[in-house]
């Protein structure tokens, strides 16, 4: 296919001092041979929270303000998010932001010019603390500057402590098209370990609103938590799978660095247990009609998750907004970005044209091991004719690791498709590892 090269001749980067690097330097010869750019996701990343969990390592960051009373507030949520003069819980500076966000997008339309966005996905932090009328401004302005799929899905991250009545049908109306709300557990003794700042009957509150307001919704289910049993484990399941929702996200708790658990370890179950309480999911959700189409992800025909996938499939996303990661490529190379983390500073460089902290291309020898630890997490696999498309690099270049995958009974493949066992499935990180070094 032919490559367009955008009119616009630069992009801004930190690197040499803030230096614009021409649009010319990723359009160069290199060693790889791209037959095609792979489709095209939008990231957007919003990082406040109202309180920062002591497992969490992703970049977020707390509203340094007091609480609105639960006793004020509405049914299941804060009153006063994000609202100018509401006072509590902290003001958000929406509009500075969502500015920043439009500054770090024009600057990197240069890398994307001509293609098509296939799913947006709002993340954070807790993207639901920004106002419907931010969402709506975000999502027109981005309307404004990309060429969208008719059929986009746009997803929003929601928390069921940060919901008023009606909320998520305004973000509906917003534009967002499926809402991802962070349960994590229906237990109150759980949901106080993990010091999230909802309770059981604000999680069940919440899931009734989406459940009315959106047709596709996701719950993030968590497993493994402190003192949590198998039976705690099926209690949880069977409350979620009470409202017919058409996904769920499954995540096993692990002690990240450099976070509160990092430095205070809980008692978690042991790893039997763990294996235990996934099997017993995956066999309730199945039950339920749902298939486990990727390792930590369960559902129903014709609700999986559009921009997940993408990541999975070795796709191309942007990532806008603080901290964020851009994964793109070009006809003879991958490059990799990310965003300047702190929010203050990351407004301040996006607003001046510099919003990129780090700009590198993805070796050629690392290029096999990205690949697979993305699409060995599918259930359906992989086609081998798209290792060679989204890469650039002939099979030979993954062989000799799936040769081993299979003699060790972790894969099964035949001339078109490669998918993991349910072996393979269960020791995933070792059939990953098996192509770092292929």
């Amino acid at each position: 296919m032919t490559f367009p090269i955008p009119v616009v001749s630069a992009v801004p980067t930190e690197e040499s001092g803030g230096a614009l690097k021409d649009i010319q330097h990723y359009m160069r010869d290199g060693t790889l041979r791209l037959s095609a750019l792979p489709p095209l996701s939008l990231y957007v990343h919003l990082p406040w929270c109202l309180k920062k969990c002591p497992y969490c390592d992703f970049n977020s960051h707390e509203l340094m303000a007091p609480r609105t009373p639960a006793a004020s507030a509405p049914r299941g949520g804060v009153s006063g998010l994000g609202r100018p003069g509401a006072g509590s819980p902290g003001e958000l500076p929406e509009q500075r932001y969502i500015d920043a966000l439009m500054a770090d997008l024009e600057a990197s339309l240069p890398l994307v010019w001509g293609r098509t966005v296939h799913s947006i996905f709002i993340g954070g932090g807790t993207p639901s603390l920004f106002s419907p009328q931010a969402i709506d401004r975000l999502i027109g302005d981005i309307r404004a500057r990309l060429r969208l799929e008719p059929d986009c899905e746009i997803t929003l991250e929601a928390n069921p402590g940060t919901f008023e009545k009606d909320r998520f049908r305004a973000f509906r109306s917003a534009g967002v098209t499926r809402l991802s709300i962070g349960v994590q557990s229906f237990d109150d003794q759980h949901l106080k370990a993990l010091g999230r700042v909802h309770d059981r009957a604000q999680a069940i509150s919440a899931v009734e609103e989406a459940a009315q307001a959106f047709d596709t919704f996701n719950l993030d289910i968590m497993y493994a938590l402190p003192d949590q049993t198998l039976g705690n484990l099926e209690a949880d399941m069977r409350q979620a799978l009470a409202f017919a929702p058409p996904h769920i996200s499954i995540y096993h708790l692990t002690v990240e660095p450099n976070t509160f658990f990092a430095k205070h370890p809980p008692v978690l179950p042991e790893e039997d247990d763990a294996y235990a309480m996934l099997d017993r999911i995956t066999e309730m959700t199945a039950a339920a009609g749902m298939d486990r189409y990727e390792v930590s992800a369960y559902a129903k025909p014709g609700h999986r998750c559009a921009h997940n996938l993408n990541y999975w499939q070795f796709g191309d996303y942007l990532g806008i907004g603080a901290g964020a990661h851009s994964k793109l490529s070009f006809a003879h190379r991958v490059v990799r970005q990310v965003r300047f983390r702190d929010p203050k500073l990351y407004m301040d460089k996006a607003l001046a044209g510099t919003p990129v902290a780090q700009d590198t291309e993805v070796a050629r020898a690392e290029l096999p091991f990205e690949f697979m630890l993305n699409a060995l997490r599918l259930r359906e696999g992989f086609k081998l004719q798209d290792f060679s498309e989204k890469t650039g690099l002939p099979l030979t270049a993954i062989q000799a690791g799936l040769d081993e995958a299979e003699r060790k009974g972790l894969i099964t493949r035949d001339f078109v498709q490669v998918k993991p066992t349910e072996r393979g499935f269960d020791f995933l990180n070792d059939l990953q590892l098996l192509f770092l070094e292929s």
